[in-house]
């Protein structure tokens, strides 16, 4: 935003020629409110905390076209603009995760200092935005006419910026000045819906005339101001914790939380709380990957720079005596998923006082895997483990429990300490990346692949097509495996559809880990790839330290990319299984490399 000078009309501009609605007489220079107004006089609305009226009018301009915002939408990287300033839009390449329609089409961000590409799914209108918006316009078109009618007007003169920033003007002549309806407030807005008004310019004024004291309360600018506070605080409230927005953060339904009320709701829900839309990917604290709603954030600080104020601190303090509990207990058992059912048998009095506090709170506890093997220093758990929600609870007569869970969310143990027994800890969330920087990653890896270079992926069809044994690939050799070098370069989807296929084949084959038994626990294979990893390392039978693996990731790419090494090393494995059982197979095998 470019530097504000005190606005005024500069000492050696030469009187302008005689305008028809200039009155003869009351004129002055004023750099701020009307100087004449009565300070004795009772305001019918609160001040609310002082703004420039340039300030104010910029609060509600698109920075792409300068204009008031009409039907303004909130960007993945924070920033709003009008829709009508949408660049236009081109198909996306490189991009299989998710295969939705509204993320086919993309464009580039106008704003130099993002310039990514955002899909045109998560660029909704802005609800609050748009509608606090259209409130300013219709109270500016009531004060402008009502400006008219009393014959109230304002002259505003364009401010050099090179003046601005203290160097002489390069041009000889003056400013150019126009004349509007209203105050300052009103007569800014108006220049800037005639589209003269760039946004990071600056202006002066010349004042109206003295008011009388009926046309005070309709033409003030304080009044005004202290109106659009007004109507935009009612719109600033947060329908989760019903208080004002903190660290506001927009979904890509358009809708506006605060940051840590959206996070909550996650926990235990996947759709906004407003319009039940689905949100693919739950929002990171960081604000690095996921701004906040840079707009309504201005407007917070401007109008309310107190209260704003006063709300991060009770945020803050709220956050550092969490910091300081450590109110979350752990059962060091297992190794537990999202989304994923986990039977346990409680039996230990400690274990027992834990799964009965939980079921008395919000049925939730963490599990983290044992550590196999300590040194001095570690702690007995590793860092990362899941939530779990307690769904069922059966009792047996001797106290011992068998408890049934389904998997929340991953978390990392920051501090931990003992209650009764057990472990209790401090822990964050981790979640992950944004969904647009799923798909740029997929972007920057995948490289598209012909029909003759794409990897094999036998789905175990191929016996079943032809009986003929195939000169190239004889019936008793197994599929040959991709390598990792493969994988870095697939697409999600072709790494999605090369795992299910894998798991397609090992049932047809009989593989003990996929019976009827474990299916009707886990269910069958989701075709989800945000689901499918979790379900995956349920099943395939690796070492649990191998499978943690999974916890530790941001993203679904790299959780598939870790499942499809596993293949290839069973692959491998049994391929060697096979040669080492025919020695023939073996001596043909080295005699052709």
């Amino acid at each position: 935003m470019a530097p504000h000078a005190q606005p005024m009309a500069p000492a050696t501009r030469p009187p302008d020629p005689p305008d028809p609605r200039e009155p003869s007489q009351g004129q002055d220079d004023d750099t701020d409110a009307n100087s004449d107004t009565d300070p004795d006089q009772p305001t019918a609305l609160p001040a609310p905390t002082p703004i420039l009226p340039r300030d104010l009018v910029r609060l509600f301009q698109c920075q792409i076209c300068s204009l008031p915002l009409r039907e303004p939408v909130c960007l993945p990287c924070g920033k709003s603009m009008c829709r009508r300033c949408l660049p236009q839009t081109h198909l996306r390449t490189n991009i299989s995760y998710p295969d939705l329609p509204g993320r086919l089409e993309g464009f580039r961000c106008p704003f130099p200092d993002c310039g990514k590409e955002h899909a045109v799914e998560d660029c909704a209108v802005d609800v609050i935005l748009n509608k606090v918006s259209q409130q300013l316009k219709e109270e500016i078109d009531l004060r402008r006419s009502l400006a008219a009618t009393a014959g109230v007007f304002t002259r505003i003169y364009m401010q050099d910026p090179w003046a601005i920033a203290g160097v002489a003007s390069l041009r000889d002549e003056d400013g150019s000045s126009q004349v509007f309806d209203g105050g300052k407030i009103v007569a800014t807005y108006t220049l800037a819906e005639d589209g003269d008004l760039k946004y990071q310019a600056d202006i002066s004024y010349q004042g109206a005339r003295s008011l009388s004291d009926g046309e005070d309360d309709i033409i003030n600018d304080e009044h005004i101001a202290a109106k659009a506070q007004e109507m935009t605080r009612a719109e600033m409230d947060c329908q989760v914790c019903y208080a004002l927005f903190c660290d506001p953060f927009t979904t890509a339904c358009g809708h506006t939380f605060c940051r840590s009320c959206l996070h909550r709701v996650l926990d235990h829900s996947r759709y906004c709380p407003i319009c039940r839309r689905q949100l693919a990917i739950n929002p990171l604290l960081n604000h690095t990957s996921c701004p906040s709603n840079q707009t309504l954030n201005q407007i917070i600080n401007s109008f309310w720079s107190d209260d704003a104020k006063a709300r991060k601190e009770a945020v803050a303090a709220e956050s550092a005596s969490q910091l300081e509990d450590l109110n979350f207990p752990l059962f060091v058992c297992t190794l537990a998923f999202p989304r994923m059912p986990t039977f346990l048998h409680v039996f230990e009095p400690r274990y027992r006082l834990l799964i009965r506090r939980a079921l008395e709170g919000d049925r939730t506890f963490g599990m983290v895997l044992p550590r196999l093997s300590m040194v001095h220093g570690q702690t007995e758990f590793l860092e990362l483990g899941t939530m779990l929600r307690i769904v069922n609870v059966q009792y047996y007569p001797d106290g011992r429990s068998l408890i049934e869970t389904i998997g929340v969310s991953r978390f990392r143990v920051l501090r931990h300490g003992y209650l009764d027994g057990y472990i209790v800890g401090k822990v964050e969330r981790v979640d992950d990346v944004s969904l647009e920087e799923e798909e740029s990653m997929e972007a920057a890896e995948a490289v598209p692949q012909t029909t003759s270079e794409r990897p094999i992926i036998d789905d175990g069809n191929q016996a079943e097509e032809s009986s003929e044994p195939h000169p190239e690939h004889p019936p008793e050799h197994p599929p040959a495996p991709i390598t990792s070098a493969d994988i870095e370069t697939m697409s999600t989807q072709s790494l999605m559809e090369f795992t299910t296929s894998f798991v397609t084949r090992m049932r047809a084959q009989g593989v003990p880990w996929l019976t009827e038994r474990l299916l009707s626990i886990y269910g069958e294979h989701p075709n989800d790839a945000a689901i499918f990893p979790w379900w995956f390392a349920s099943m395939l039978p690796v070492k649990d330290l191998e499978k943690y693996r999974l916890l530790g990731t941001s993203s679904v790419r790299e959780r598939l990319k870790i499942c499809c090494s596993w293949i290839i090393e069973w692959e491998a494995s049994r391929w060697m299984e096979l040669m080492s059982s025919r020695p023939g197979l073996s001596a043909t095998a080295q005699s052709s490399s």
